[in-house]
């Protein structure tokens, strides 16, 4: 009977923190209602807007804390768009800005207890992928016409393989919102759903110990992982500015 109760406690569904519910109750949600997500997707912003806006208002020479991060922030940024993409791409830095500093804001505030982890949701990161998607595959035909299309043509090949590799580069440039919003969402996901199983081993006397040590640890990592996957797919947008700038191989 004890063994039963104990195999009860030790019950864990690491999933359901990742659940979408409505702030004002009920079980139907449309587009329209406020969510947990809603929820702190706002506060992200907020954050930004108190970081970015209120928090340099008051510009100095010898800056604030909150001043040298938002310029710390919009250097980093800055000189990954200029190194990865060009001088060319500072022109479509603000939207790269928005980008970073929106999925970092919405990484770290996941990271509070009792938060709701937003760029966990696929939903959410398929938007941001397929809006980088469509804007730099218009700007790219803007730019070029039909020569934009030199892109997936490998003329470096020998000529047989080009029709071969045509086709591979194709599928490989429609695949890029997959690959670009599951690898965000996927790694969010898994560092959350760990710590949560983590958590449900603390409960049992023996193995508490070890339990906090991989609590501990897999915070850890999961406030690298927050930086390292805005990161990542802010890199990734500028390489994919980069093709729509520069299309021929």
């Amino acid at each position: 009977m004890a063994a039963e109760e104990q195999a009860e406690g030790m019950q864990f569904h690491p999933m359901e923190q990742f659940t979408v519910e409505p702030l004002f109750g009920g079980d139907t949600i449309h587009w329209y209602t406020p969510t947990n997500v809603t929820l702190w997707m706002a506060l992200a912003v907020l954050a930004i807007i108190g970081l970015l806006v209120l928090g340099t208002r008051k510009r100095a020479i010898v800056p604030s804390r909150t001043q040298s991060v938002a310029e710390l922030a919009y250097g980093f940024v800055h000189s990954m768009v200029e190194d990865v993409a060009g001088k060319e791409a500072l022109k479509y830095f603000p939207y790269i800005m928005t980008l970073f500093i929106f999925i970092v804001f919405s990484n770290f505030l996941g990271l509070i207890p009792m938060s709701f982890s937003t760029t966990s949701q696929i939903a959410v990161t398929v938007v941001l992928a397929i809006l980088v998607f469509v804007s730099v595959t218009l700007l790219g035909f803007y730019l070029h016409g039909m020569k934009f299309l030199g892109l997936f043509w490998v003329s470096a090949a020998p000529l047989p393989l080009r029709p071969v590799l045509a086709v591979i580069e194709i599928i490989s440039y429609f695949v890029r919102p997959v690959s670009h919003s599951i690898r965000l969402a996927g790694n969010v996901m898994a560092g959350h759903a760990v710590i949560e199983v983590f958590a449900t081993f603390a409960g049992a006397i023996l193995i508490a110990p070890l339990a906090m040590v991989g609590i501990v640890a897999m915070f850890g990592m999961d406030v690298l992982v927050a930086f390292i996957q805005a990161y990542v797919f802010t890199i990734l947008t500028c390489v994919y500015l980069k093709d729509a700038l520069h299309p021929s191989h």
